[in-house]
């Protein structure tokens, strides 16, 4: 493998997608990443191949490539330097790291937006609405509530809802077997208004459906795509008067936050989530406190 050209950033690209198994976005941008510091360096540092650059380099770089860029974009390009170089290493392309040791200030970290469980009632009430009021056909008011459900029920990743095959799901005991990120496997219980939701969906329209075919389709039996669910879901947030920017990922992180309110222990919600470190799941104990401390801070007379 040459240490300089295309060919590098193939092999590296190569080794996030199919070692590494990182998601389609995380890829492109930490290719992106080495294609930036790739032209800097060919015009600041002429005849300097990547694995040779040195830190005091990089601190440069990244100086004159911060400027105006937002702070959590930075963060993601010294995510994927940091990457690149690991990977240099593994190849035995150089034999230091011109990232370790330099560090960004840290991200604020915002508390995820969610919705009430009022306002999921809401949107899980509007393609029943639509359907009832001619504007949704059948096929499309069911499949819809089915997917919401599932959302809400089984906290899935949007991936992962558009991945579900029926011989992923087991309607008697309630569970599905999703893929998650990298690739691990997870059961999770989707509760039993989705089930009843997907029976109906499938029942109606699914008959002829074999196990490996997927469960949520278009109206042409084409597995439905991130992006239409996408589309129905702002719809749906229209209907239902809620904020438009809620994400199939916000209702994720509603799922995680009524588990808590209702006293649901933090590595069982860990688990449902496939997280897998527990850190990550510990943002929502955080959305519980502060609603908690806005309640006290609304009714206690010395707060």
């Amino acid at each position: 493998m040459s240490d300089s050209g295309e060919g590098l950033i193939e092999a590296f690209e190569h080794y996030l997608s199919y070692e590494r198994r990182l998601s389609s976005n995380t890829v492109r941008n930490y290719t992106a990443a080495v294609i930036a510091l790739k032209r800097w360096a060919a015009q600041h540092l002429p005849g300097c191949p990547l694995p040779r650059i040195k830190k005091q380099e990089i601190r440069k770089y990244l100086i004159a490539h911060g400027r105006g860029l937002a702070r959590r974009t930075i963060h993601n390009q010294v995510s994927g330097l940091k990457a690149f170089y690991r990977f240099l290493l593994l190849q035995a392309l150089t034999d230091t790291n011109p990232i370790s040791g330099i560090t960004l200030p840290k991200l604020p970290k915002p508390l995820p937006k969610f919705l009430s469980k009022a306002q999921m009632l809401r949107l899980l009430e509007a393609p029943a609405r639509l359907g009832a009021d001619g504007r949704l056909s059948p096929f499309c008011a069911r499949r819809d509530l089915a997917i919401l459900e599932a959302f809400y029920g089984g906290g899935l990743r949007i991936s992962e809802l558009c991945g579900l095959n029926h011989c992923d799901l087991d309607l008697e005991s309630g569970v599905a077997k999703v893929s998650g990120k990298g690739g691990k496997e997870r059961l999770c219980p989707l509760g039993h208004r989705a089930i009843q939701a997907i029976k109906i969906f499938s029942q109606e329209h699914g008959q002829n459906a074999s196990q490996h075919s997927p469960v949520f389709i278009t109206e042409r039996h084409r597995r439905l795509s991130p992006r239409a669910i996408q589309r129905q879901l702002k719809l749906y947030l229209r209907v239902a008067e809620l904020p438009v920017d809620i994400t199939p990922h916000k209702l994720r992180h509603s799922y995680a936050t009524h588990l808590l309110d209702n006293g649901a222990d933090l590595r069982a919600v860990q688990e449902l989530l496939g997280h897998t470190s527990l850190s990550t799941t510990q943002v929502y104990t955080h959305v519980t406190l502060a609603r908690l401390k806005e309640a006290h801070k609304q009714a206690h007379p010395r707060a």
